[in-house]
């Protein structure tokens, strides 16, 4: 099977790595072909710290998948997170030499491109340039200008930054695995792909994505993204407190966590208790769940507040600026044991866990379905909106060329000068995907 028919996300978490393959069934929902997890080693807080252990443990899950489906991979879309990623607003303009003509896509993305210009700090590279809304010769709150006259088209933009060297770790892993790196995308936006769904992006929603290493925050309001943030705690955290406040190893702390844990210590007995099997020869160890649960909520509360500080920097308090949707949980850790009446408890602003089986098609695997699979199933969909566009584009070029062929001598010029404008398209990110790899090509 050629691969223009189906598409491969690939998420690199810190405690897991997951490959879905996929393809857009008849009805426009993803049918899942094949899927692929393994443990990941080398991922420390969203960021590659061992190559050699990611890239074997990024071909374990691979190969998983390939076996899964009986496809081959080629190419994948990545997700980036980690404590390095940070975000920004900005607002440009273009003056447009001809006012008389409508405004169309190459006048936003000669906007875009500018952004793209912004001198970072060093080591900074911009990934995304997401604008909000545009202004027409001063005319505000346009969502979509194309086909509006103007002579000036201004646009506030939201733009995340990240790390060049992590960026290009990614990249190297990618390579080295045997794969190609077909797109990168911020794993907020992913995860909000796949389980949101419009009417909630319109209305107002957070979404909160606790990942092993990170979690993720994706704010949007008026069916545009307004702010994204990560922030270098995770569900790995709690674990590690479970492990030093019990004295334990981290297999039972996390065991402990997933099948007893809970974040509201008020529910449990003081007579609950655990049994754990000591240490070659030493006695077992008794724990009482109500502690476990105490540790547990002390660090989950400190998580929510980090990410409930953000959604106020965002401007959550303002009316205009009100979240109605509340906040939706995704990832692992929004498994947790009533962790949805922690967070309305603590942010008072109505909440549910996200399933990414929005755009899945029926008869998906239930295993899919799990919040676990958010992001892998957003950059799924990534990947294959971007093959949308692309053949799109392509059709539109061969239109051109049989025209061309059609008309005579005359439009071979005009012609031409359109086709050049329709691969020019290609948006920054590709061209930037291309620059990143001819340098891993040349740092061989």
């Amino acid at each position: 099977m050629e691969q223009g028919n189906y598409s491969v996300g690939l998420d690199i978490g810190t405690t897991k790595i997951v490959a879905i393959i996929g393809r857009e069934n008849e009805y426009g929902k993803i049918e899942i072909l094949g899927t692929g997890r393994s443990k990941s080693l080398g991922v420390h807080r969203g960021v590659v710290n061992n190559i050699t252990q990611t890239i074997s443990s990024i071909q374990q899950a691979v190969e998983q998948a390939e076996l899964n489906s009986g496809l081959k991979i080629g190419s994948v879309v990545v997700g980036i997170a980690g404590q390095h990623i940070r975000s920004l607003h900005h607002s440009d303009y273009i003056t447009r030499p001809n006012s008389e003509e409508v405004i169309d896509n190459e006048d936003l993305d000669k906007l875009c491109n500018q952004v793209y210009k912004l001198v970072m700090l060093p080591g900074e590279e911009i990934i995304h340039v997401l604008p909000q809304e545009y202004k027409v010769d001063g005319q505000s709150e346009i969502k979509e200008p194309v086909g509006m006259y103007g002579g000036r088209l201004e646009a506030n933009f939201h733009v995340v930054v990240g790390q060049v060297s992590s960026i290009k770790n990614i990249g190297r892993c990618i390579k080295s695995a045997g794969l190609d790196l077909g797109n990168i995308t911020l794993e907020p936006l992913a995860s909000a792909d796949a389980v949101l769904s419009q009417e909630e992006k319109e209305a107002g929603v957070a979404l909160i994505d606790i990942g092993g290493g990170t979690t993720d925050l994706a704010i949007f309001k008026d069916g545009i993204i307004r702010h994204t943030s990560v922030i270098p705690f995770g569900g790995n955290v709690i674990t590690e407190d479970i492990k030093e406040g019990c004295s334990i190893i981290e297999k039972q702390a996390e065991l402990l966590k997933i099948k007893f844990g809970s974040a509201w210590p008020g529910e449990n007995k003081d007579n609950e208790i655990v049994s754990i099997p000591g240490l070659r020869g030493r006695e077992p160890k008794e724990i009482t769940l109500k502690n476990l649960s105490k540790i547990i909520h002390a660090r989950v509360v400190e998580i929510i507040e980090q990410v409930y500080v953000e959604i106020k920097n965002y401007g959550h308090e303002e009316q205009k600026k009100k979240l109605i949707a509340g906040i939706v949980l995704t990832g692992g850790g929004s498994q947790l044991k009533h962790l949805k009446q922690l967070v309305e408890y603590i942010t008072g602003m109505d909440t549910r866990i996200g399933y990414p089986n929005e755009h899945l098609a029926g008869d998906s695997d239930e295993e899919v379905a799990s919040p676990l699979y958010a992001t892998a199933v957003g950059l799924l969909m990534n990947s294959l909106e971007s093959k949308k566009k692309n053949r799109k584009i392509k059709h539109q070029e061969e239109e051109l060329k049989e025209e061309e062929v059609l008309v005579g001598e005359e439009t071979e010029m005009g012609a031409k000068a359109n086709t050049v404008t329709h691969t020019e398209r290609k948006s920054i990110f590709d061209k930037w995907s291309e620059k990143l790899k001819d340098f891993l090509d040349n740092a061989e």
